[in-house]
């Protein structure tokens, strides 16, 4: 799947950002989001193929799309 073809409506590059304070930024980026948007990350900790998915089930954020170092996460529904 070509990544840069997922519709989003922001991006960021996280670089090698740890999981921790990356997953801190995220959730103030997507905050800004209105619900339903789409969200690109890029991250490449390692970590981020676990820790990504376990932080949308527990924020409730649908994880769209993901296969690190890319995902995509839509706002979730309030």
């Amino acid at each position: 799947m070509d990544v840069d073809l997922i519709p989003h409506h922001d991006a960021w590059d996280a670089g090698d950002l740890a999981c921790g304070p990356m997953l801190l930024a995220l959730k103030g980026r997507l905050e800004r989001l209105a619900p339903g948007q789409v969200f690109w990350l890029v991250t490449r900790d390692e970590g981020a193929a676990v820790d990504v998915p376990a932080w949308c089930r527990l924020t409730r954020h649908r994880l769209i799309h993901a296969a690190h170092p890319h995902y995509h996460l839509e706002r979730r529904k309030d």
